[in-house]
């Protein structure tokens, strides 16, 4: 075969492929689109401007159909109710009295992803940096903090096929303040310098603490960490994706313990006594879970039926007590703002 006709037959073989993936990707979203139109709607009311000036909750609309993946606002005093929808859609959100932060998805051939500081009226203010597939996101109390987690995949140290982690710091106003995995790491007094390094799920002390997951060979690692320091130091083992509690004495965390791989438990950790308290919530919960109030945590947690797109808000006791309960129906990462 002749130079030209290879070169012919490979430009073909590239429009039939293009062709291809064009084609299901538009069999897909078709589909989805068939799917949306024929769930119910939930119960939307409520005025968002209205809403932000009392006690709230922010989360991701998982309701099929219109407004899947748009943020919604519920009071604190009925969350269970009607639904104020906002024109922001976004993979997960975090939001406080002054601003939001969003991580959404751009879903083509290709799919993107962009993090977006909010305003108080859900227009886009800024564009923050992103360096992988959105996993976690945090704004400190005052709104001026924002960390992300994402999945990176390629870097050497990762086996084949996984994924490591990278969690940015960045201010409101666009400085960044520093990748975490940059930050001298000490675990009992031992400084880490193993290239499988990860930090992620930032809670914010304040406008210089934070406390994060730190792991490497393996093992995971409460740590409390210092922006200006550049330092972060374990305090227990065993702990991921930590939220403080709102009177900042407690973090609750999940856990894997002796389950098997891909499960936790849901704990809460005293930072004053050291106790650790199990929740009563036996499901695995892969979340960065966040605080309803000082006796009672919130996540998210996918529908049983694996054909289903949709998740629920759950609620349990932070004491061990009580039983889980549905907080939002069709709702996926929690903000409750005060």
């Amino acid at each position: 075969m002749s130079p030209k006709a290879r070169l012919a037959l490979l430009a073909a073989i590239l429009v039939v492929a293009l062709a291809g993936s064009i084609g299901f990707v538009w069999n897909v979203r078709r589909d989805q689109a068939a799917s949306l139109a024929a769930a119910p709607a939930v119960s939307a009311g409520g005025d968002v401007t209205l809403l932000r000036s009392q006690p709230h909750m922010v989360f991701r609309s998982t309701a099929l159909g219109q407004g899947y993946g748009q943020v919604a606002v519920v009071p604190l005093s009925d969350p269970a109710g009607p639904r104020a929808f906002t024109t922001a859609s976004c993979e997960r959100v975090y939001a406080t009295a002054a601003d939001a932060i969003c991580l959404s998805a751009d879903r083509g051939i290709v799919t993107t992803y962009k993090a977006q500081l909010l305003d108080t009226s859900w227009a886009p203010v800024r564009d923050l940096p992103l360096t992988g597939l959105p996993s976690r996101a945090r704004l400190s109390r005052d709104g001026s903090l924002v960390a992300t987690t994402t999945f990176v995949f390629g870097d050497s140290y990762a086996n084949p096929g996984q994924f490591s982690t990278r969690t940015l710091v960045t201010r409101t106003d666009g400085e960044v303040v520093g990748d975490i995995e940059k930050f001298t790491l000490s675990v009992d007094g031992k400084v880490i310098t193993a290239a499988d390094k990860n930090l992620w799920g930032v809670t914010f002390l304040d406008d210089d603490a934070f406390y994060v997951t730190a792991s490497s060979g393996g093992k995971t690692w409460l740590a409390e960490g210092s922006l200006s320091a550049r330092t972060v130091k374990s305090i227990r083992s065993d702990v991921e994706c930590p939220s403080l509690s709102p009177d900042r004495t407690r973090v609750a965390f999940k856990k894997h313990g002796d389950l098997s791989p891909g499960k936790w438990r849901l704990a809460v950790y005293d930072l004053r006594s050291g106790q650790e308290t199990v929740l009563s919530e036996t499901r695995s919960v892969d979340d960065q879970v966040e605080w309803l109030d000082d006796s009672t945590v919130i996540y998210g947690l996918p529908r049983d039926d694996e054909t289903s797109a949709s998740s629920d808000v759950w609620a349990v006791p932070a004491d061990g007590t009580g039983e889980p309960k549905v907080l939002v129906s069709d709702a996926w990462s929690p903000a409750v703002v005060r």
